[in-house]
């Protein structure tokens, strides 16, 4: 059965049109003439029964329709492209993950170990992306994801990697020098807030037995990232994984203000499609990771 696709040439003079919302700088792109993008996006409105511009004197400019299809056309292209220079550049040899991480866990954790698999796997290249939250892999290129917290996404097998210990820590120049504070007095500091973890102090307080009325006031960060820098510049106090900032622990750019670490009931894990988790390449990496996370456990007897 011959399929209902357009060709690709109607896809890129579609794309590059929607792209520059005009004609002739498709046409430039594309080394084409204006009349012949023209004759592919009209031969493209045609194919589709659905009109993708309004056009005037002034130009074109996308339909809602088009603007809809042109987003998934580009998504499309660049995968295909993408795909191809692959193939090129490997020769058919290897292959390559397109992996969506946290990004705070990908580069304080991750990054620093993933030399060890690319030296045991040259042949295998990994490509990160940024996606602090949930999404669907349908919608999407990934093969995998790392995400923290809720894993009960459709049509996922999810692979526990470690649980998310929080610490209170700040500059050591937020507290007196020589001085020692408790959980109670840690209220009377700035608290800094981590977006997707709104209630992250309130539980902190509550497992030492402590409530504290403004508990989910102050700044608030999206990432770990953004979280430390904040503290190191003492604009406050903020509950973070130590295995996120060892560095600045060991620096001393930061401190551990109270020594109550608290496990926050989020886990990270690795995502793997149902459809994609047997893929050589994914599996590789899985087995690779899930090893990797094990052992980072034992040595520092985390459950």
């Amino acid at each position: 059965m011959r399929r209902k696709i357009p060709n690709t040439w109607t896809l890129m003079a579609f794309e590059a049109a929607a792209r520059h919302a005009s004609f002739t700088k498709a046409a430039a792109e594309l080394a084409l003439t204006q009349s012949a993008v023209c004759r592919q996006v009209a031969g493209l409105e045609d194919f589709l029964g659905v009109q993708l511009f309004h056009r005037s004197k002034r130009g074109v400019v996308l339909t809602e329709a088009g603007l809809t299809y042109s987003r998934q056309v580009a998504v499309r292209l660049n995968s295909v492209e993408r795909d191809t220079l692959e193939m090129m550049a490997r020769r058919g040899q290897g292959g390559s993950l397109e992996l969506a991480v946290v990004p705070s866990f990908a580069t304080r954790w991750l990054m620093p170990r993933l030399a060890s698999f690319q030296r045991a796997n040259p042949d295998i290249s990994i490509n990160f992306a940024t996606r602090p939250r949930p999404f669907l892999f349908n919608e999407t290129e990934f093969d995998a994801a790392i995400h923290c917290g809720n894993v009960a996404w459709p049509g996922v097998e999810a692979h526990a990697l470690m649980r998310e210990n929080l610490v209170a820590v700040c500059s050591p120049d937020l507290i007196a020098p020589g001085t020692k504070i408790n959980a109670e007095q840690i209220q009377n500091y700035p608290l800094l807030q981590q977006t997707t973890r709104p209630y992250a102090w309130r539980q902190w307080f509550t497992s030492l037995g402590l409530t504290v009325e403004h508990d989910m006031t102050g700044s608030r960060y999206e990432l770990f990232s953004m979280l430390s820098q904040a503290a190191i510049h003492r604009m406050g106090i903020a509950l973070i994984p130590p295995f996120l900032i060892e560095d600045e622990l060991n620096a001393g750019l930061l401190t551990i203000a109270v020594d109550h670490p608290f496990v926050s009931g989020n886990t990270y894990h690795l995502l793997c499609p149902e459809g994609k988790a047997e893929g050589i390449a994914l599996k590789q990496f899985r087995e690779w990771l899930v090893l990797e996370a094990s052992r980072y456990r034992e040595q520092n007897r985390l459950n």
